[in-house]
């Protein structure tokens, strides 16, 4: 449904590229894409050995142990949101850098790139590399957003992202030539690539040709002012920033590199992304991927992803589905034609709680800074009967810290305070001085009201709320009433970040399999979405023109090692900051972790291939899909 129409649309958009230099080095059996080969002939679209960049990144599927794929058809998936078409850049995955599947950093969209000390990066495009409208890829739409986006005050009025500040302190950003950039700082910034590599990418590059037309630096005056007041908005600055949506993904004249891109314009209940025809990835046979031609992305109710998959109307489904729909996803297999996965998840932990120590509330937030306090609640929890119930034992009870897939693990570190303990907990509760109870055993802040430790949630996981009326029984035996109040995510996020949540529960960290180049940076208060202390992220992430400064000696310490990691010179220094860090948090347990490990449910359609049977759901590091390359995917018939 969505070919035709944007034919139409890409007829008019598309520019005619006249011929590659001579010196391209064109694979010899690179073959036109069906799809487009009605464009090639009437002259709309030029021929694929003129799309492609001149060195493209081949694919050898055989090396890979995957099938070679024929192009064609259509995958469905759902979302629950309008807001989610942004995974079609994560599953997308196309990266300056990317992870590969044993989690090394390794050129994408670079031809190559050059670390000299984690002081010095030299990025390489691929020459010929065009975007999604056939306009060319270089260093001007890296200039661009550096010069004119980034360090512009009406568009960025922070300035630079943090992560390209080290010590305070920008990079020197150069332009050599049309394929090449180097950033260079005077201190080593290890972080830089991996930042380049995450689900949410930073894109520190734009397309340029057609955003200059919406930039008061090179748009005319006259044309500018017509589409600001076409557009309904107070400025150039609102407009540019509007339609400068490479993540958000809901512009649809917006170019892409992404492997499909949006051909619908509006908010719709399904959107249809179409092949990049100037996608960067070609197997070793010579055909270019994507396999699939078009996706499309169905807006539903999140009750609903469970029972429309289970109906066969989705062919690659992970989001929106849980551990509990399992069973009944394997009783419809048949009739949906699909089989159920289940992946290993990424996260630190399925199940976390965290007690607000930003909590507004001077008596509670005393109370919740007390780590005896933490170390009871987390002791009378009792985790092998919530596996057992939500599980059936495929999670791993523990407390939350990396997964032994890390090279960081530590058996101690998850075994910390979360063996289900109640005599031990109860006396941690006494030693802490909240020794009065009331007439129903509920024990009593020095304030006298009764301990009604209150846990929000995004009421959007079936098993939270299963696991945590576990916890309210447990918790009764210490003396601690629960009570649970399920909330909009975003109303959720919005009173934690405001600090009028007592406390909150959330999966552990998404990063749950560090690797050594891996920032430990989201150990320490760097951001108000570690749910625990948002006004020491919001201090950090504001360079503290909001929130609070840390004002607990271990989360000062936790600043102090983030930055030592920053200034480490080599990988033994960052190794012993890690180790420290997770050390501290084992002991203080800024977050109580249930359970992690829990299998996520994959619905693959019986006609699509090359989803791995076995991998990791994770977002960071790995995109959900995106690091097990769904562009490679194809339908069997």
């Amino acid at each position: 449904m969505f070919k035709t129409t944007h034919r139409m649309f890409l007829a008019a958009a598309l520019v005619t590229i006249s011929g590659l230099p001579a010196t391209a080095e064109i694979p010899a059996n690179l073959q036109e894409t069906p799809y487009w080969e009605a464009e090639v002939e009437s002259g709309g679209l030029p021929p694929i050995a003129e799309r492609i960049p001149q060195e493209p990144l081949i694919v050898d599927l055989a090396a890979k142990g995957r099938d070679f794929g024929t192009p064609g058809g259509t995958l469905r998936t759902m979302v629950t949101r309008s807001k989610d078409i942004r995974q079609m850049v994560v599953y997308g995955y196309a990266r300056l850098v990317g992870f590969d599947h044993d989690y090394n950093i390794v050129p994408d969209l670079l031809a190559s790139f050059e670390n000299e000390d984690n002081r010095k990066f030299t990025l390489n495009l691929r020459p010929g590399h065009k975007w999604s409208d056939g306009t060319a890829f270089t260093s001007e739409d890296f200039r661009y957003w550096w010069e004119d986006v980034a360090n512009n005050e009406l568009l960025s009025p922070s300035g630079p992202p943090d992560f390209l500040l080290v010590e305070g302190k920008p990079p020197t950003v150069s332009f050599p030539d049309e394929t090449t950039i180097v950033f260079e700082w005077e201190n080593p910034n290890p972080d830089f690539l991996q930042s380049l590599a995450q689900a949410r990418p930073p894109f520190i590059y734009r397309p340029s040709e057609f955003l200059k037309k919406y930039h008061e630096k090179f748009a005319n005056p006259e044309d500018l002012a017509f589409h600001v007041e076409d557009a309904r908005v107070k400025s150039w600055a609102a407009l540019h920033n509007k339609l400068d949506n490479l993540y958000k993904y809901d512009n649809h004249e917006l170019p892409t590199l992404q492997p499909w891109f949006n051909a619908s314009s509006g908010k719709k209940i399904r959107y249809g992304f179409i092949r990049n025809p100037y996608y960067h990835r070609v197997d070793s046979k010579g055909v270019q991927l994507p396999y699939v031609d078009v996706v499309e992305m169905e807006i539903v109710a999140p009750g609903l992803v469970a029972a429309k998959t289970n109906a066969g109307e989705s062919d690659l489904q992970g989001r929106g589905l849980a551990f509990r729909d399992a069973s009944i996803l394997k009783k419809g297999e048949a009739e949906g034609g699909y089989k159920t996965l289940l992946w290993k998840t990424g996260v630190a932990s399925q199940i976390a709680i965290y007690p607000n120590l930003n909590f507004e509330d001077e008596a509670w937030r005393n109370i919740l800074r007390d780590v005896r306090v933490r170390r009871a609640l987390s002791l009378a929890i009792d985790r092998k009967t919530i596996n057992q119930a939500l599980y059936f034992k495929l999670a791993h009870p523990g407390a939350m810290s990396v997964l032994p897939t890390s090279p960081f693990y530590d058996e101690a570190n998850a075994k910390a305070w979360a063996e289900y303990d109640v005599d031990m907990a109860n006396a941690l509760l006494d030693e802490a001085g909240l020794t009065e109870r009331d007439r129903d055993g509920v024990r009593l802040l020095p304030d006298g009201r009764p301990m009604e430790l209150v846990i929000e949630t995004a009421g959007e996981r079936q098993e939270v709320e299963n696991a945590l009326q576990i916890v309210t029984d447990t918790w009764r035996e210490i003396g601690v009433d629960l009570v649970m109040r399920p909330l909009d995510r975003d109303i959720l996020r919005n009173r934690v970040f405001s600090g009028n949540t007592m406390a909150s529960v959330w999966f552990g960290w998404d990063d749950g399999i560090p690797q050594m180049h891996t920032s430990p940076a989201y150990l320490a208060p760097t951001d108000q979405v570690f749910l625990s202390w948002p006004k020491w992220g919001q201090y950090y992430q504001t360079n503290g023109g909001s929130g609070e400064p840390p004002d607990m000696p271990e989360a000062e310490l936790l600043m102090k090692l983030a930055h030592d990691w920053e200034i480490a010179t080599t990988d033994d220094e960052r190794a012993a900051v890690w180790t420290e860090m997770l050390k501290i948090h084992a002991d203080q347990l800024y977050a109580i972790g249930i359970l992690n490990g829990a299998p996520q449910p994959i619905v693959v359609s019986n006609r699509l291939r090359n989803v791995p049977e076995q991998a990791m759901w994770a977002w960071e590091p790995g995109a959900h899909f995106g690091i097990h390359r769904p562009d490679e995917f194809f339908f069997a018939d």
